[in-house]
């Protein structure tokens, strides 16, 4: 049997000559089995990729036609971003018939796999995602192709797995804000990403490096720090702008990093821009709230979600082949406000 086949209890049962009530009671712990027949009941399921009884039931029920509803998972639905993209996908999926069934992993690898069980539970005919930042194991994604549910991801993409994905050009978002850095007198900017192991990360990362690059300068990996939320951002700052080699600029994975760079060195008594200029990442409604406003890359939520049900949808109903790859990218654009010098 191909290790790609979704199996169910009979073919345990037919494999191991065991009735298919057996493998039930051994998956379940249930009823008078030995010992030795459990585990090697167990060891051939997980052996396959057998789903749990849920899933299984779920997988039987899937050679029906799915309903029209699109599962998405959110990493967290509060983020202004996210939000948007999640406005972009209920528009353009009730444009196109369908409904979404929406769910927040909230950063949880654990979350996100419960969810992935219960999208297929519920038969949705395909599901647009953004992994959990803490995810390092893809089996829950690799279940859902196996039952033949289409996948699509946006903003944090699986690289473990050959999916269609719908992306913002984060490279040269970042690779436009640097140099605007640069080109405006700033020589030591400081990088704050997200973990490096998100694509997202590194491609920001990559358009940081070669920025300065083009311009002559050296990215010093002294002032490439991981903080991607206010609340470290406020913690961290103090203690870079205080050592004696200090940026005289930072670029930001998101607005909620920058603004909180932004508070920190205001309290610090630096002035914004004429000490320290900042960037960030999103254009979302705190950008134009703080004072300086904030300068920012528009990553544009809405068309990224508008673009992944299009992509979905398009697979769902066969126009695109179940082995081709879709790839979208969404292009951004730079805000400059006040907290970066006039050129």
């Amino acid at each position: 049997m191909s290790g790609s086949t979704t199996i169910t209890m009979r073919d345990i049962a037919a494999a191991l000559g065991v009735s298919v009530t057996t493998v039930s009671r051994a998956l379940q712990g249930t009823g008078r089995i030995s010992e030795e027949q459990v585990e090697k009941i167990r060891a051939y399921a997980r052996e396959h990729n057998y789903f749990p009884n849920e899933l299984a039931g779920s997988l039987r029920l899937s050679r029906r036609a799915p309903q029209r509803v699109i599962g998405v998972i959110m990493p967290q639905i509060a983020h202004y971003y996210f939000s948007t993209i999640l406005s972009g996908i209920e528009d353009e999926a009730s444009r196109q018939g369908y409904r979404i069934m929406v769910a927040q992993s909230d950063e949880s690898y654990e979350r996100e796999v419960r969810i992935c069980q219960s999208f297929l539970k519920n038969r949705v005919c395909g599901v647009i995602v953004s992994q959990a930042k803490d995810t390092r194991c893809y089996d829950h994604f690799l279940h859902l192709q196996q039952a033949g549910v289409p996948l699509v991801f946006y903003d944090r993409i699986c690289t473990g797995l050959n999916t269609s994905r719908v992306v913002v050009d984060d490279y040269h978002g970042a690779f436009v804000a640097v140099s605007h850095l640069v080109d405006t007198g700033c020589r030591r900017v400081a990088f704050y990403g997200s973990p490096m192991q998100l694509e997202i990360s590194k491609n920001r990362y990559n358009g940081y490096r070669d920025a300065l690059a083009q311009h002559g300068l050296h990215a010093d990996d002294s002032l490439k720090f991981e903080c991607d939320n206010r609340a470290d951002a406020e913690l961290l700052t103090p203690e870079v702008l205080q050592r004696a080699d200090r940026p005289d600029a930072f670029f930001a994975v998101n607005d909620d990093t920058a603004i909180g760079i932004l508070y920190t060195a205001k309290r610090l008594g630096f002035h914004v821009p004429a000490d320290v200029s900042i960037c960030g990442f999103t254009n979302g409604e705190r950008a134009i709230a703080c004072e300086p406003m904030l300068t920012t890359v528009e990553q544009r939520g809405d068309k990224v979600g508008r673009e992944a049900v299009d992509v979905l949808v398009a697979h769902v109903e066969q126009r695109i082949p179940p082995d081709k790859v879709e790839r979208r990218v969404v292009k951004t654009r730079l805000i400059v406000r006040g907290t970066t010098r006039g050129e």
